[in-house]
């Protein structure tokens, strides 16, 4: 599902009037791509995918290519996130880049990203032990390779997308992929820049009001159809219901596509290598 609309018009209000902003682009702005909004982005990511840990920034350490993630992040889930940004107006071709990101990723160890973000943290000059910051955004007391890096998530964000885009992240979405659609549309206001920043894909709906004992009864139903003879009755192994809450638990490849491990028998994979 996707909220995609025109971007609603933004106002200042003043003791005598209503005035309407207008809309503007990032290059009539002068906003550079990389040496300015990823730049920004990359000290506030939480604009644009909040509860995300910035980990590595024009990441490309392949043996084979030299192909290069924007950003590249961790959220609370312990699950990678690659962020594309773009100041275009239909965002290009981003999701197909991001998706090759993702799959290269896929594979990396907490180990591994410590090694990373190490290296990040010396070129940005801040003296924090990569490790330790990394345990305590995650609210861990050691590692766990079994829980690390389950999933790949994909932000995309973009003045604007273009509706083959956006058709194309809907689909993907609804295959198991998890990849949204972040629209940052520029205003000029006299000479300051504002952004307004929304969701497009999926489109963020608030979660259903429902009484405690309708929904106990409904999940109740629902678990209790589900025995599957292995002596368990309506466990976890058995409820979708929890299944669907708990997707960091599912094994199967094909459920989560980009998860580590998932590519294994389609042929050789990129090597990562070291940092410098």
């Amino acid at each position: 599902m996707s909220c995609r609309a025109s971007p609603m018009p933004i106002y200042e209000i003043t003791q005598s009037a209503i005035r309407k902003l207008g809309q503007t682009t990032f290059g009539a702005a002068g906003i550079r791509e990389r040496a300015d909004l990823q730049r920004l982005l990359r000290s506030n990511v939480d604009v644009v995918t909040p509860d995300t840990l910035v980990v590595a920034e024009e990441f490309g350490q392949w043996a084979e290519s030299r192909r290069r993630i924007d950003l590249l992040g961790l959220d609370r889930e312990a699950n990678l996130v690659v962020i594309e940004l773009k100041r275009t107006e239909d965002g290009g071709h981003m999701e197909l880049q991001a998706i090759r990101y993702a799959a290269m990723v896929s594979t990396m160890t907490f180990e591994k990203v410590v090694d990373v973000y190490a290296d990040y943290l010396r070129r940005i000059g801040q003296d924090i032990d990569a490790r330790t910051s990394i345990l305590e955004f995650l609210g861990w007391e050691e590692a766990d390779e079994d829980l690390f890096g389950r999933d790949v998530r994909i932000v995309l964000a973009s003045a604007e997308f273009s509706k083959e885009l956006t058709t194309a992240v809907i689909w993907l979405n609804e295959h198991g992929l998890d990849i949204r659609c972040v629209r940052m549309q520029p205003y000029d206001d006299g000479g300051r820049l504002l952004v307004d920043v929304q969701q497009l894909t999926p489109c963020p709906r608030p979660p259903p009001i429902r009484s405690n004992s309708a929904r106990r009864s409904s999940g109740s139903a629902r678990c209790g159809r589900r025995d599957t003879g292995s002596g368990r009755g309506s466990g976890r192994g058995s409820c979708p219901v929890l299944r669907r809450r708990l997707p960091s638990m599912r094994k199967s490849p094909r459920r989560v596509p980009l998860g580590r491990g998932a590519f294994r028998d389609a042929g050789p994979e990129l090597e990562l290598r070291d940092p410098p």
